[in-house]
């Protein structure tokens, strides 16, 4: 265990796939001065928001992609083009690692080699690595230990992540689907629970939150209160209340969870 480091979320952004109003859900974890990309939205708009957000490309060396939709899987295809034009500059130092799972691993490899040009494509396998995992894999950063898992999806194969910081707090990452009670060794008495909810209970007869294999902020809420977690921290979601969206989230959210409650604006920086 290792105490008294700078350790930081930044949410990059907050919103589900179809927003306009905000960016796709994705963020980073910061240690110091090294950063844990988990996504990275869906376009190049993963630019805008990492320079808003004062991160260094040169200090992204790792980025964790939990599954291929085009929310979170498109603007990692801009990532690799630019940390592999730095590398080709010779304006990046040590390796770029991607953790995911096969079908993300197949659908990078594809991309890049369809979208990029020859000089920046052959990095990829030299500099740019894809570790794929499988469930219950652990890997090491160089201050982080992650425990990745299958969240059991309904529909993309998705995989969340156990994230130990270096003073040995616990972040349980869900992804963007419901709960799965085969999750609970990864995820019970975690210090943060990373949540998705996609809208609140009262409007989903406008949203549809359950035909879309979503939760509402009532069920996240009943979700952490369930697995004894202390910290819930609630994204992906939609944009049309984000003016009263903070809280309106956290007042139903704490109906069921009485520990503190997050519902962060893109480019909110959270203390861990």
């Amino acid at each position: 265990m290792i105490k008294n480091m700078k350790q930081e979320l930044i949410m990059l952004g907050t919103g589900s796939a179809m927003v306009t109003k905000c960016y796709n859900t994705c963020y980073a974890i910061r240690i110091e001065d090294e950063y844990l990309l988990v996504d990275a939205g869906g376009g190049n708009g993963i630019f805008v928001q990492l320079e808003k957000a004062n991160i260094p490309y040169t200090n992204i060396h790792h980025m964790f992609l939990t599954h291929g939709h085009t929310d979170h899987v498109l603007g990692a295809i801009w990532m690799i083009r630019k940390i592999a034009t730095l590398i080709e500059q010779g304006k990046y130092d040590g390796d770029f690692v991607i953790y995911c799972h096969d079908e993300v691993a197949y659908m990078i490899r594809t991309f890049g080699n369809m979208t990029l040009t020859k000089k920046l494509a052959k990095h990829i396998g030299e500099r740019i690595h894809i570790n794929v995992v499988e469930n219950g894999d652990k890997r090491q950063t160089t201050n982080l230990q992650l425990q990745f898992f299958d969240i059991f999806s309904t529909k993309a194969k998705q995989f969340g992540a156990k994230v130990t910081l270096p003073d040995g707090q616990v972040m349980a990452i869900l992804g963007d689907e419901p709960y799965n009670e085969m999750c609970e060794l990864y995820v019970k008495d975690s210090d943060w629970l990373l949540s998705e909810a996609f809208c609140l209970y009262e409007h989903r007869e406008t949203f549809k939150p359950y035909e879309k294999n979503h939760s509402t902020a009532l069920d996240a809420g009943k979700l952490a209160s369930q697995l004894n977690v202390k910290n819930l921290l609630l994204y992906h979601t939609e944009d049309k209340h984000l003016s009263v969206r903070k809280e309106a989230y956290t007042k139903e959210a704490g109906q069921y969870f009485t520990g503190k409650i997050y519902v962060p604006d893109d480019l909110e920086v959270i203390p861990l």
